[in-house]
């Protein structure tokens, strides 16, 4: 494993009365894979809101390249280099597949190297550049999650952070969003994925981190994790 990207220490996150959150700690190496595993509810989509500051941390810090990012404002940590594709997608609906690309785009002041990496983007998703001038709300359900995905790398992420990709999508549309996660990965991107489809994300991942009701409760390579048999049992269904 390379140096450490991203630390996180001791994370808290409360809901009121809920602890959903008790003091976890991981780390994402430059270059790697890592997978957040867990059932419904174990705490993986707070986990990485809690990384991006949408949420408030109880406790705890997150450093970023060497730098605490804990306290800077979402904004300031999509500039910092960390950007998410959020679950359900959450496109602009009634933009342009441009404009959606575009306002990934947003804390970017490199008018060229925007213009490069929407054709970068375009290459990676033919799709979308066939649909450019189309209104987003109106793509299919794989298409709207590869425009999120495409949104989120316009910030430049060295970081992506992916809250379920694969949720309600086909299965051939499945194979084809895992594809493309291992070619960003490939071409520079470190990812940091959260997955209900535990199965698929241990098969792409270098190490994973399991959670159980806000603990983490094991972690290690992901291809030994996919062997383990109380693994097996409780995620990959036997």
């Amino acid at each position: 494993m390379g140096e450490a990207m991203l630390e996180v220490e001791g994370l808290s996150v409360h809901y009121g009365a809920i602890r959903a959150l008790r003091g976890i700690s991981f780390e994402v190496a430059a270059g790697e894979i890592i997978t957040l595993i867990g059932s419904n509810g174990a705490g993986k989509s707070t986990t990485l809101h809690a990384v991006s500051n949408i949420i408030k941390k109880a406790s705890g810090r997150v450093v970023f390249d060497g730098r605490d990012i804990s306290a800077l404002p979402p904004d300031r940590v999509v500039s910092a280099g960390l950007a998410q594709v959020p679950e359900g997608r959450r496109i602009f609906a009634n933009l342009s597949v441009r404009d959606n690309l575009e306002m990934g785009a947003y804390a970017r002041r490199d008018i060229r190297g925007v213009r490069r990496d929407m054709e970068t983007v375009f290459g990676i998703f033919p799709r979308l550049k066939e649909r450019a001038r189309q209104v987003a709300g109106t793509l299919s359900g794989g298409e709207q999650q590869m425009l999120a995905m495409g949104r989120a790398l316009m910030a430049k992420p060295r970081l992506l952070l992916m809250d379920e990709p694969s949720m309600g999508l086909a299965p051939i549309l499945v194979d084809e969003i895992f594809s493309v996660i291992k070619n960003i990965n490939e071409t520079g991107t470190t990812i940091l994925l959260v997955e209900q489809n535990a199965y698929r994300a241990l098969g792409i991942a270098s190490r994973a981190y399991i959670l159980e009701t806000g603990e983490i409760i094991k972690s290690g390579a992901a291809a030994e994790l996919a062997r383990d048999d109380a693994v097996r049992t409780a995620y990959l269904g036997g």
